[in-house]
């Protein structure tokens, strides 16, 4: 029925578009104007590239002057709004730790989530080497030029680029001459400050930002306070370029999470327990460059290093209480099913029970991430039997060490349901493990013109990995895992006229289970993300197949303006897929598992316009995305599950976390010179459970929230800017899971839901000076 659906659409729009194309993109003089021609780079290392009309899958682009324009707080902030089949989930409700999903697929600073999208900038992976996580807080979205969202598993990304790719190039002294200060500040405490200043000779340059954001949070107890520093130096001659880069963080930010369903109703700015603390110190240095060594082939590639340490400070409900046992009378128990086992300390001994041991548990760790690498690419282009081509063939090298640490410590609650550690900690939550993976890539890719219409792509690429795990508290994590595949891709596009391009294409991609997910895969004993790690089977790595075939086009002379437009299917299955699966009493207890086959497929419509005094954009996605593979899941908080804690996910089952439904409309009009006024929308509909993958139980809410901003610039050195955010002050739900509220808050609380809150009405007002 989809496809049956797409066909008719795709003939009706091809009968209108090919009607009017002519007449809107002729000039009076009979000459065609064939606009701007965009210039994607192909791979992670975004030098040349080829233009985006000869892409035969969609490609999503923001420049610095569009990100600046709406605002943002950062760069997953303007994804949300403003890029098609983009959507947010705020589990922590924190704005600088969302989890960023694009056709279903992942990219989240959350070890219990599974990773769908490869993120790079500058060519360098910016996926964590312990989780393939991505920490958001860490990427300056100031200091960007330029960013790409890719579509579909394309191989060229390497690892992790199940649904799709981003990509950023960041910005030098050549790209963003100039300096500026801006202060800004209002709703919740939030105030921020960011400084920029580049400049060059012609030869060498410089770039530099930094910025300093603090908030108290909107909900209690919740402050924020990010630092980044960023800077690059630069050379350049007529046929070369050089870049040394140099970046800091040092962020901590409190992200409280879900909140009991009955609670948020009472009050949405409380939360359950606390702190939910998260530190992020972050020095990167890199170095990238391109040079043309003739007129046809340009050699490029980089090198870096990256070290990243994340502690974590997680205040939580406990599942220890006083033995029942009258044999174990008088200890601390675990309860295992209808069985329970007295917990012991890390010196082996059995724990007596007191209040102050129960009740809660301060669960902490620490993670030290090195990692470095590099990447060589040559990109040649020449004509063959009179047809352009372009080959770009390259290899990369990433290799991260990571010392993990992590332990549980007893504890009991506040009146505020704050911690009081004891100092006693249990012996079998105790981690200390290493962690060694090396990830190993080559790729070839070839862009053919066979005719100034028709276009061929073809790429593959080779991945090796290597995972090592020692354990450094026993000897049952220890290990060493090996993952390898060839994935390839093929694709066309089809250019009726310049500015109406059928493309198709098949892509391939996959990724290897984690270090995380290769010690937390036993449904026998769940771990308490991301602190307990246990001696568990391995994994199979995952492997996502994606066809994909649309219409794109633009009007490049209609009054006045541009319009530009899309549509297009989309199937990605993934084989082997691996998802984290809620079990266990706490809400972030549960395991990893090879599930079989998912399926994510939909359609895709845009319509975006830019005039003299409008722009506007909309964006519609269907999203079905579902469990091709039954199988039996353990989540005892499932008000619908079995007497064994147990639910039974049939083929057709929906994935949760996910909408069906994302629509986004956005508009800015020029009222009077200088001033700016522009509103978004999003709607969502509504997304099952965590932990019902069965579809048993009423998903949550469907919702739409609508933001206005607006700029004024008093000349061209000062502006002064707006933005409200939930201008109708919405109460929503973005994101939900199951758990044990009645343990911490009281008999009265009996729904197990959980949910992720959407932030209330705010606004903020701010000063932009450039000179």
């Amino acid at each position: 029925m989809l496809k049956r659906r797409i066909g008719h659409a795709g003939t009706s729009l091809f009968v209108l578009v090919h009607a009017g194309l002519a007449a809107a993109a002729e000039n009076e003089d009979g000459s065609v104007d064939l606009g701007t021609v965009e210039i994607v780079g192909e791979t992670p290392l975004m030098v040349s590239g080829v233009p985006a009309a000869k892409i035969p899958a969609p490609v999503q682009s923001a420049t610095s002057e569009e990100l600046d324009q709406y605002q943002s707080f950062s760069l997953a902030d303007y994804m949300r709004w403003n890029f098609g089949s983009v959507n947010v989930n705020d589990a922590q409700n924190n704005p600088f730790q969302p989890d960023v999903q694009f056709r279903g697929f992942t990219a989240s600073p959350l070890l219990g989530l599974p990773q769908g999208l490869s993120v790079y900038v500058n060519g360098i992976r910016f996926n964590e080497p312990f989780g393939d996580t991505v920490n958001w807080d860490l990427i300056p979205e100031g200091a960007i030029d330029r960013m790409t969202l890719h579509s579909g598993s394309n191989p060229i990304y390497g690892l992790n680029s199940l649904g799709g790719a981003i990509s950023m190039r960041t910005k030098t002294g050549f790209t963003a001459p100039g300096h500026t200060i801006e202060v800004a500040g209002g709703s919740w405490g939030r105030h921020w400050q960011e400084v920029t200043s580049g400049w060059n000779n012609g030869t060498v340059g410089y770039f530099i930002d930094l910025k300093s954001f603090y908030e108290d949070g909107w909900r209690d107890l919740s402050p924020t306070d990010v630092k980044q520093g960023f800077g690059t130096f630069s050379w350049q001659d007529e046929r070369s370029k050089l870049n040394l880069t140099l970046a800091s963080n040092n962020n901590r930010m409190i992200g409280n999470g879900a909140l009991p369903l009955q609670l948020a109703k009472q009050d949405p700015e409380a939360i359950f327990t606390h702190p939910d603390r998260t530190i992020t110190r972050l020095f990167l240095a890199s170095l990238d460059g391109s040079t043309w060594l003739t007129d046809h082939f340009e050699l490029s590639g980089n090198a870096y290093f990256r070290q990243n340490r994340i502690k974590t400070f997680n205040g939580d409900d406990s599942d220890f209480e006083e033995c029942e046992d009258p044999a174990n009378e008088g200890f601390l128990c675990e309860e295992e099913g209808d069985e329970e086992e007295i917990v012991e300390d890390i010196n082996g001994n059995n724990i007596v029970a007191s209040d102050a041991l129960e009740g809660a548990t301060n669960n902490t760790s620490q993670t030290n991430q090195r990692s470095y690498g590099g990447s060589l690419q040559g990109a040649f282009e020449h004509d063959m039997f009179g047809m352009h081509n372009r080959i770009v063939a390259g290899g990369s090298y990433d290799e991260g060490r990571i010392h993990f640490r992590s332990d549980t410590e007893l504890a009991s609650l506040t009146d505020d349901r704050g911690t009081i550690g004891s100092g006693v900690l249990v012996g079998e939550s105790r981690v200390r493990v290493h962690a060694h993976v090396r990830h190993h890539g080559i790729y070839i890719s070839d862009t053919l013109s066979v005719t100034d219409k028709l276009t061929l792509t073809a790429a593959g690429r080779y991945n090796l990995s290597f995972i090592r795990l020692d354990d450094k508290y026993g000897e049952d994590l220890n290990g060493f895992h090996k993952f390898e595949r060839f994935n390839p891709s093929a694709g066309l596009t089809y250019a009726f006229m310049p500015e109406f391009t059928a493309y198709g294409s098949y892509s391939e991609s996959n990724r290897a289970p984690t270090p995380v997910e290769l010690t937390c895969a036993n449904p026998e004993a769940p771990c308490k993300l991301p602190n307990a790690f246990l001696a568990d089977p391995p994994l199979d790595q995952v492997v996502a197949k994606t066809w994909e075939a649309g219409f794109r086009g633009e009007f490049a002379q209609l009054w006045g303006g541009k319009i530009n437009w899309n549509a297009g299917l989309f199937q990605t299955e993934n084989h082997d897929d691996i998802i984290f699966i809620s079990s266990g009493n706490l809400t972030n207890q549960g395991y990893f598992d090879n599930v079989g086959t998912t399926r994510r497929r939909g359609i895709e419509l845009g319509l975006s316009g830019a005039f003299e005094r409008v722009r506007f954009g909309v964006n519609y996605t269907l999203l079905d995305a579902t469990f091709r593979t039954p199988f039996l899941a353990s989540s005892p908080n499932n008000p619908s599950a079995n007497e064994d804690g147990q639910i039974p996910v049939e083929k057709g089952d929906r994935v949760p976390g996910l909408p069906k439904h994302m629509l986004k409309v956005s508009a800015d009009v020029e009222v009077i010179k200088g001033l700016t006024v522009g509103a978004n929308m999003i709607f969502n509909s509504g997304q099952y459970f965590r932990g019902d993958e069965a579809n048993l139980n009423k998903p949550l809410d469907e919702y739409a929230v609508f933001n206005l901003h607006g700029e004024y610039r008093f000349n061209e050195h000062v502006a002064l800017f707006s933005r409200i955010d939930n201008l109708f002050d919405k109460r929503y739900h973005t994101f939900g899971l199951y758990g044990e509220a009645d343990e911490v808050l009281g008999d009265n609380f009996t729904d197990p839901r959980f949910v992720g809150i959407g932030a209330p009405r705010a606004g903020w007002v701010g000063l932009k000076l450039s000179l």
